[in-house]
């Protein structure tokens, strides 16, 4: 709550003796809707603290120090331009109401400081000698150069004058009445800034709890899909002893188990369009990949889990009232899940490039600038790994990694493909042609900036942005979409 009209003039009945005759030295803004006013006075300087937030609008002297922003905000840049150096000739309150005029000589003439205290709408204005507004703390461009009309308040005689909640403790400072009021809103700033802190936490954990779940889901969809090529080692195996039985355009072959004592009969499904080599390294391929995600997959989802029941646990505590602020290192955490902090903090410094990881388990690796593209083709990524870009436009390099010998399976290259569009000036269009090739088709081209390349032996593919294909991009990566 806001100081009364009665509490207001109580304030200023110690300090306005004091402050009359007294020179403006120094003016600060430390937060958007407070002001600092350093008064010299004979013998001594003293803080006026001017506060216009909703809930502890007030005036009074200030012993406590705030902090200043690095460089001044506009307002405050005025106010040091047209009041510093003034001298203060009155301090007065309007009679009844929450208004306290500040009247001023300056080196331009008369001036008056109007501080409106009034809660939400709490305000404060520079007036000329005609009382035309000059400028206000709320930027209201439709009042500046208009007389100034106060609020209508609700003046004494009309209802019952209020209490003050502040007594004198005598021999306490100099200026009892203020040194209570600053305690009072000292305590009740920092209780709005611990509910302030938990809200926003509030806010972040439900968001990358949701985020988390999508991701640990995804992880097992993948690892799932994998799992279907657990016995193919043992299919290729049966069909590498039987090389021999096994005929082009055959699209199934029934043989003995003889790695099974009990040697049964196995039907293995086979590509009619491969050859006995090529339905073998098929199998073989695709346990590889079985066992690639089981090796990644399995502690990436039992790590994420983990981090998940941290979460809850914390959003549980918020919602009973026993939260505390976390540690740093635990709120470091939550800032990476969420991707993105708000403006002004910190955010934990990522390596080098864009990372994902495709339908199929494999890595793709983005470049975000012309050195990233340069360092990321011809640094990090091998020969045989796939290479694309948007055909014809500014944008990324997009890298795959595959082994040697592989072909990038389908959901792979569509999924590069996707990440090279939505990385280049294609993006607004939402479809493009996106060329690919190994990366040992791709050299810096001579003379050029850093990033520039010739390709050669290209394919294209047509590309759509799928929001769908996005959003499971996004769920198994910490890197934005």
């Amino acid at each position: 709550m806001a100081l009364n009209a009665t509490e207001i003039e109580q304030v200023l009945a110690e300090i306005a003796p004091i402050l009359e005759t007294g020179r403006i030295q120094k003016i600060h803004q430390p937060s958007d809707r407070t002001l600092v006013l350093e008064i010299r006075v004979p013998g001594a300087t003293h803080r006026l603290l001017i506060s216009c937030e909703p809930e502890t609008a007030r005036l009074h002297l200030s012993r406590l120090a705030l902090s200043n922003p690095s460089s001044p905000p506009p307002f405050c840049q005025f106010l040091r331009a047209h009041l510093q150096g003034a001298r203060i000739d009155a301090v007065a309150p309007r009679a009844g109401d929450r208004i306290v005029n500040l009247r001023l000589t300056t080196k331009d003439g008369s001036r008056t400081l109007v501080c409106e205290l009034t809660g939400k709408t709490a305000n404060v204005l520079v007036l000329d000698e005609n009382r035309h507004v000059l400028r206000d703390l709320n930027r209201q461009r439709e009042i500046t150069s208009q007389v100034y009309q106060a609020p209508l308040g609700r003046l004494l005689g009309t209802e019952e004058k209020p209490s003050s909640r502040f007594t004198m403790a005598p021999g306490a400072t100099d200026f009892p009445i203020s040194a209570a009021v600053e305690a009072h809103y000292h305590r009740r700033e920092a209780g709005l800034a611990q509910n302030q802190a938990k809200e926003a936490r509030h806010r972040v954990l439900k968001k990358t709890v949701k985020k988390e779940r999508r991701r640990i889901e995804a992880w097992k969809s993948d690892l799932a899909e994998a799992a279907k090529y657990r016995d193919y080692a043992h299919y290729g195996e049966l069909l590498k002893a039987n090389l021999g039985s096994i005929k082009k355009g055959m699209n199934r072959i029934t043989l003995v188990d003889y790695y099974d004592e009990a040697m049964p009969e196995v039907t293995i499904p086979l590509d009619a369009t491969k050859s006995a080599q090529g339905n073998m390294d098929d199998y073989f391929r695709k346990h590889r990949k079985y066992l690639a995600a089981e090796r990644e997959l399995t502690p990436r989802i039992a790590q994420a889990e983990r981090g998940l029941d941290k979460l809850e646990q914390e959003l549980a505590a918020i919602k009973d009232g026993t939260w505390t602020a976390p540690t740093p290192s635990f709120a470091g955490t939550v800032s990476t899940l969420e991707g993105r902090n708000r403006r002004g903090s910190k955010e934990p410094r990522r390596g080098p490039f864009r990372r994902f990881t495709s339908a199929d388990g494999l890595p793709i690796f983005v470049g975000r600038n012309a050195r990233e593209n340069d360092e990321l083709t011809f640094g990090l990524a091998k020969s045989d790994d796939l290479w694309l870009h948007a055909r014809g436009t500014p944008g990324s390099h997009v890298v795959v990694r595959l082994d040697r010998g592989n072909d990038p399976p389908p959901k792979t290259l569509r999924d590069a493909a996707t990440l090279a569009l939505l990385y280049s000036d294609l993006k607004k269009s939402g479809k493009g042609e996106v060329i690919y090739t190994r990366r040992k088709w791709v050299k810096k081209a001579k003379g050029q900036a850093p990033g520039a390349v010739t390709v050669t032996q290209e394919k294209s593919l047509h590309v759509n942005l799928d929001k769908h294909r996005l959003a499971a991009l996004k769920a198994r990566t910490e890197e934005p979409v």
